[in-house]
């Protein structure tokens, strides 16, 4: 018996029955609901070390974008060889793959919409992530990181935030780490008409601190920062005063509130200088919220009398308060980003059979 051989019609037939659908992207991190803070500052990524995290991922796949703030590290893969968790830990130490989770496809997406959204955040629905995302993206596309596949997820989950901003009651609050920070700080110390606040650091975060801090009554804001042009610079901005790195344990006693919001390398402030600015402060205590991640103010000063130290994952209870006045918008945010997700699908459902209907052509053109 003689087998005939396939015409080009029949190879093209036949591509369209193994036809690939499955969006190429998949998702890999850890966030404050999968690690506490002393975990996630493990998986950190330093200002001005995007560059090179990200060149050493891109040897595991041909589209990279890594997302780092101060409540996760996720890393955003397209065309990924191996496993994504052995990528992430080769990044970051292999120690940490319990508190991973992994995403692909059409999931991998929803989770970047929902981030984009402020729908995973541990403030629902702030702001601050929006931009982050949209820096994230923009690196990887300088660095040539970036394409087909990751311009269009990063662009759908960039426009459903928006979506969700502009359409529910999400946006009716702004909202933000720095401003749950402030609201705890006014309810341990009874208000801040009238108070002394310092705050750590003079970047974007700083500067939303300070803004909630004038909002809230605080007369006075000392404005220290390793850089002393920065400190200067947002001082005069927002309404402060400037305070060299140098002199910090000199200003620190004027402080009733402490707020670090900077990105050094090393603890800034430890027992021994809080002890000491505590003894200036004739027996007034001095409440400390560290929302910088890694932590730059050593966890032992919750241990000074006098001193009271909260973190990132310490704001939980107001921003649980928070979300009840919010919950009612949530689903409609949530559809917006199915929607979203539902717009990519199809994009890609169209771009796989029109690559397998050109590989079909090719086999055809081949076999005549």
């Amino acid at each position: 018996m003689t087998l005939a051989c396939p015409t080009g019609r029949a190879l093209l037939a036949r591509s369209h029955v193994a036809l690939p659908v499955a969006l190429d992207f998949v998702v890999v991190g850890l966030n404050h609901q999968t690690a506490p803070v002393e975990v996630r500052e493990r998986a950190a990524v330093r200002a001005g070390e995007e560059a090179a995290v990200l060149a050493h991922l891109s040897r595991f796949a041909r589209e990279v974008m890594l997302l780092a703030t101060c409540n996760r590290t996720e890393v955003y893969l397209a065309g990924l060889r191996g496993d994504p968790r052995a990528v992430f830990g080769d990044a970051w130490g292999a120690d940490l793959q319990e508190h991973l989770y992994v995403h692909r496809g059409e999931a991998a997406a929803a989770h970047l919409y929902r981030v984009a959204a402020g729908l995973g955040s541990l403030v629902i629905g702030e702001t601050q992530i929006q931009g982050q995302v949209k820096r994230a993206w923009q690196l990887s596309r300088e660095l040539g990181l970036s394409g087909t596949v990751l311009n269009k997820v990063a662009q759908g989950a960039l426009a459903a935030g928006k979506r969700v901003r502009t359409e529910t009651a999400l946006a009716d609050r702004v909202v933000s780490v720095s401003s749950v920070a402030v609201e705890l700080a006014q309810a341990a110390l009874g208000g801040l008409t009238g108070r002394t606040a310092l705050i750590l650091g003079a970047g974007e975060t700083a500067e939303l601190t300070l803004t909630h801090l004038r909002a809230a009554g605080v007369d006075d804001v000392i404005v220290v920062n390793r850089t002393a042009e920065r400190a200067r610079a947002l001082a005069e901005r927002l309404g402060g005063r400037a305070c060299a790195a140098e002199l910090l344990h000199e200003a620190l006693p004027a402080a009733d509130v402490v707020i670090a919001s900077s990105a050094a390398p090393h603890y800034v402030l430890h027992p021994q200088g809080v002890a000491a600015a505590l003894e200036g402060r004739l027996g007034r205590p001095m409440f400390l919220i560290d929302i910088s991640v890694p932590r730059i103010l050593d966890p032992d000063i919750g241990r000074v009398p006098g001193a009271f130290l909260y973190n990132l994952d310490d704001l939980t209870a107001i921003v649980s308060r928070n979300l009840a006045s919010r919950r009612a918008a949530l689903p409609h945010a949530e559809a917006i980003v199915r929607e979203g997700v539902s717009d990519l699908a199809r994009w890609n459902l169209t771009r796989e059979a029109q690559r397998a209907l050109r590989a079909g052509r090719e086999l055809a053109a081949a076999s005549d």
